[in-house]
């Protein structure tokens, strides 16, 4: 059987759609870079915006039109407007994030005794979603209680993998070739706290740095009350990437305690000042939400100062999307649209300066870049791009096809556009 698979949203979702792939590999189906080629496609959808559902929504309309056999719709829009889902066109069944785990099994009339003993070999999906970083799902749910987020409703409380399976997940990641392991989850700092005997990331970490055949290992986004900053020392090993997500949401105090977020904006930059402390030239980036319900010019100003001052390295901005079952859908002083898109646009300018400054003290230094695409121009040479460990895009061109090789690179100049900088190969 030819199967498709799509996503919208997380990397969480990413690391889903990848274990979907590991398993129809396994049992002998072939995974294909387009619906028109496929006798399955699986959407699996995002909520977490207003326009996340709608592109869950477009995505699998779009499934059905290029000529899938069968749609398939799972993630979080999905499981919370099954019936919805349901009347789009082609779409034959819905599974929801409590079954997800056993969607393959599922899909194929298997047991879950039968998976137990695949061997999985992780390679990149087809067409432009290959990547040289496999997104390891290490923990789902959230406990957490943010007044605008319907993950939890979606999710479920936090529950954490095995570490068993998430070596299993990594060990097949190295035999397909990737050179970089992403641990991701909905609530990442709350690994292991719901275990008989409780750990914490700190021990996760410390476990897969002893891992064979580690290069690079990067975290996805923690909250900053779940970071625990006894971790800092981890960073000792430069094979933990020198970048944190750790969202903000806003830099007014008021405004963090309508979104239900248990932290000062003031406990928030201590905590930044100590990691910056502990792993030098750190890229921190962050999520920012504008225009949330009573968010006054001083409450948007609050954040604008904070922006400036925490030196981030770049950053998400969100404008409030209002989501039925949530607390904040309740709340009635909601900001204009229009102010809040002004408001959105200002953030992202102020990100982009952050971001090309945090860059620019980069310049004449020698990094790693590991490198994830390379195109052959017209000359022969290749037209490189690439991450070093700091979350820096970096642009090169070679004689040789460099894909997922990593090389050493003198950071130049920015490129035109701002998006990342130009470098040229040192050793490669």
């Amino acid at each position: 059987m030819k199967v498709f698979l799509d996503v919208i949203g997380c990397r969480l979702n990413q690391s889903e759609v990848e274990g979907f792939a590991n398993q129809f590999r396994a049992l002998g189906h072939e995974i294909v870079s387009s619906p028109s080629e496929a006798d399955l496609a699986i959407v699996n959808t995002c909520t977490v915006t207003g326009k996340a559902a709608a592109d869950s929504r477009k995505k699998l309309r779009r499934a059905s039109r290029e000529g899938a056999g069968r749609v398939v719709a799972t993630g979080c829009w999905a499981t919370l407007e099954p019936e919805t889902a349901l009347n789009l066109p082609g779409v034959t069944q819905v599974i929801a994030n409590a079954d997800k785990e056993a969607l393959v099994a599922i899909l194929l009339n298997k047991s879950r005794e039968e998976f137990s003993s695949l061997k999985y070999r992780r390679v990149p999906l087809p067409g432009d979603r290959a990547r040289t970083r496999a997104f390891i799902k290490v923990q789902e749910g959230c406990d957490n209680h943010c007044t605008y987020c319907l993950t939890r409703v979606a999710r479920g409380s936090s529950r954490s993998m095995e570490l068993s399976e998430i070596c299993k997940d990594i060990q097949a990641a190295l035999q397909g070739g990737a050179v970089e392991i992403v641990l991701t989850g909905v609530q990442l700092g709350g690994w292991g706290r719901d275990f008989v005997q409780p750990l914490g990331l700190k021990d996760l970490i410390g476990h897969l740095l002893e891992l064979p055949g580690i290069t690079r290992l990067r975290l996805s986004s923690i909250e900053p009350w779940d970071f625990d900053p006894s971790m800092l020392s981890l960073w000792q090993d430069k094979r933990l990437c020198r970048q944190l997500h750790i969202p903000l949401q806003s830099g007014s105090n008021r405004i963090l305690k309508r979104m239900g977020r248990p932290i000062s904006v003031q406990e928030y930059q201590d905590l930044l000042e100590e990691v910056r402390l502990r792993i030098p030239d750190v890229a921190i980036t962050t999520d920012i939400i504008t225009g949330f319900p009573g968010e006054t010019e001083a409450d948007f100003q609050a954040t604008v100062n904070v922006i400036n001052k925490m030196a981030y390295a770049g950053g998400h901005v969100f404008t409030y999307s209002p989501r039925l079952g949530t607390a904040a859908y309740q709340m009635v002083d909601r900001v204009p649209a229009q102010l809040a898109k002004e408001r959105n646009a200002i953030l992202r300018d102020l990100f982009a300066s952050s971001g090309q400054r945090y860059r620019e003290g980069f310049f004449g230094r020698h990094l790693k870049v590991l490198w994830e695409t390379s195109q052959q121009q017209e000359g022969g040479n290749y037209k490189l791009s690439g991450l070093t460990d700091n979350y820096i895009r970096v642009f090169s061109e070679a004689e040789t096809d460099l894909w997922n090789r990593i090389s050493i690179v003198n950071l130049d100049s920015h490129m035109p556009d701002g998006g990342g900088v130009f470098g040229h190969i040192v050793n490669g």
